[in-house]
This record gives structure tokens, sequence and C-alpha cells, in this order.
């Protein structure tokens, strides 16, 4: 009897059993309404029927931004990993090789250059699935690093926030990536090159309270959380009851934190729009190379660093744009 509960039964039902993948389906948040993963992939991770944002990985960003789907990956600074050799539950360390094997990234903030409608722009992105996008040295000399890279090319810099705030594993580290990303910032500015903001779902903490709110235009995505302390902090600090939509992306529109709430699929039209206005670029430039067929298309500059990572890489590399005029 043994012989056959522990050896015949346990094989057919292997026989009988069939595998099927963990992410073949998503739950709708909103709604609560199962949906095939390939359709919401194919839809820019919005949820079809509820219009539901979901979180976007920085390579499906930086795909659904660039021409083509092509870009050079930066290369970023080499920082210390575990500069404090922080422990609590697990290692620091340990913590960061995690996040690095599941995500395949090197840290929480990617950056390319590429083409935007034919127009250059820098753009870096944070990934909240590594490690909740957070702000350590390593994000900090990312951004620092893409911000020189549009002053090189008198490009636009466009930056894509996601992040639960500061990475406090690296203590007054991380806290100083804060006052380091304003002063780039301000080198844009003196430049005089446009620097435009995507608030996504969630954007908090130290994030909130440096960079990402020191953009010329503000863009977030429907639905986002965006704010420095969450809402039940706020509440027992105030000891009051918070309206409906407190901190979401369509309430801070209407007081006026943020410049415009636009959805994921009109986000990039409405990012090259926005990159001609602020440079002052014609928009009949636009009109005729966007007419072009992609094969004819020869775009002639010199290549930039980027690194082992760089996906769909053109034979030439991207035209440099002109200076903006002031």
């Amino acid at each position: 009897m043994n012989w056959l509960t522990n050896v015949v039964r346990p094989k057919i039902r292997n026989i009988l059993r069939r595998d099927t993948p963990e992410n073949l389906w998503i739950k709708c948040p909103d709604t609560g309404q199962l949906v095939f993963y390939k359709d919401v992939e194919q839809n820019q991770f919005v949820i079809p029927g509820s219009n539901y944002h979901m979180r976007m990985g920085a390579l499906a960003r930086l795909k659904s931004v660039f021409d083509h789907e092509t870009w050079y990956d930066v290369a970023l600074p080499e920082v210390v990993a575990d500069p404090l050799k922080f422990r609590d539950e697990r290692k620091y360390a340990d913590r960061i090789k995690d996040a690095r094997t599941k995500t395949g990234a090197h840290d929480a903030v990617r950056v390319g250059f590429g083409k935007l409608e034919t127009f250059p722009v820098v753009v870096a992105v944070q990934d909240f699935d590594f490690m909740g996008g957070s702000l350590g040295m390593a994000a900090g000399e990312a951004i620092i690093r893409g911000m020189e890279l549009a002053v090189e090319k008198h490009a636009p810099f466009i930056m894509f926030a996601a992040s639960g705030g500061a990475r406090m594993q690296e203590g007054i580290l991380s806290l100083m990536q804060m006052p380091r990303t304003t002063v780039a910032v301000q080198m844009l500015r003196e430049a005089k090159l446009p620097y435009i903001v995507v608030l996504t779902n969630p954007t908090t903490g130290g994030v909130t309270a440096s960079y990402a709110m020191l953009g010329d235009i503000h863009i977030a995505e429907p639905g986002a959380l965006i704010g420095f302390a969450g809402a039940r902090v706020i509440e027992q600090t105030i000891r009051e009851k918070l309206p409906d939509g407190f901190q979401r992306a369509e309430y801070l529109k209407d007081h006026g934190m943020v410049d415009m709430v636009v959805h994921r699929h009109d986000l990039r039209p409405t990012l090259a729009r926005l990159c001609r206005i602020l440079t002052k670029a014609p928009a009949a430039v636009v009109e005729t190379v966007a007419t072009t067929p992609v094969d004819d298309a020869k775009p002639e500059i010199e290549a930039i660093e980027t690194t082992d990572e760089a996906v769909s890489n053109p034979t030439e590399p991207p035209a440099a744009p002109a200076a903006p005029q002031a």
C-alpha cells in the first residue's frame, strides 16, 4: 500500500498536472478583474477595462519613450555597494544581490540617451522593483550623470520618478543625494535646458523632497500617489481626516502641485511636444522628419559611452541635438 501511495500516485499526479506561469493573469487592483498578462503588456501596462496604470519597469519604460525602442544605455559611475556594512534582519549586501538578481539591473536608476520623435533627449527612469526605487548613492550618481550628459549634448532631461524615498541602509550618504541632485538640477537651469519630471505611482519621501519636484514641468500619471509622508502619518499628526483622493495625481493637479495629468498612451507625444516648446524648436521640423521612412533615416552623431547592457542599439548613433536658443 505504501508503494502505491508513495510512488505510483505521485507519478500519475505529475503526468496529469499542467504547469501554469505565475504571471499569466493580472488582477486589477481597482476592480479586481482578472486580465491576461500579454494584453496588459501590449497596452503599456494599463488595464484595458479600468484604465488602471500598473507599475512599469525601467526597461519597458525606456522602450515606450524612445523612437523604434532604440537608445544608448549610459555608463554610470561605480559606487561602494555597502559603505556602512549595514545589517538589520539581513545584510544589506545580500539585499542588493537579491535585487540585482530579481530585476537584472545594477541599481534603481537607469539612464538612456536617444531620440523622442526625432528629438534627442536624455531619460532617467527609477525602477520601483529595485528595493522600492529607493534613492541611494548609486541612484544619485546615475541621476547626476544623466543631467551632466544632458548638458554635454544640449538635450532636454526627462526624469521618471518612482520611489519610496531615501535608502536608509546607507544612512546620511543616501540623504546627501538630495542636495547633490538639487545642485545638478541647477546646472540644467544654468544651461537653459528643459527638465521635465514624470511622477509615477508611487513617488514619496526624500525623492519628492528633492529632484522630483524641481522640474520645469511636472506631469503625473493618473492615480499616482505623490507625497512626502504617508496619509496615515499626516492624519495622526494633524488629528484630522484627510479628504478623499488626497496625495493622488488628480487632487494635486487641482491644487497646483502638478501641471498636468496625462494618460500613459498620450505621454510620449506630450513629452515630445513639451521638449520642442521649451527649446523653441520649430514645429515644421517635426512634420517633415516624421514622414521619413525608418529604413531611409541615417542619423549622424558621435557615439557616447555605453554599457554592455545597451538595448536595440542602431547601427549608427542618433543625431546630435543643436544647441537650444536662449
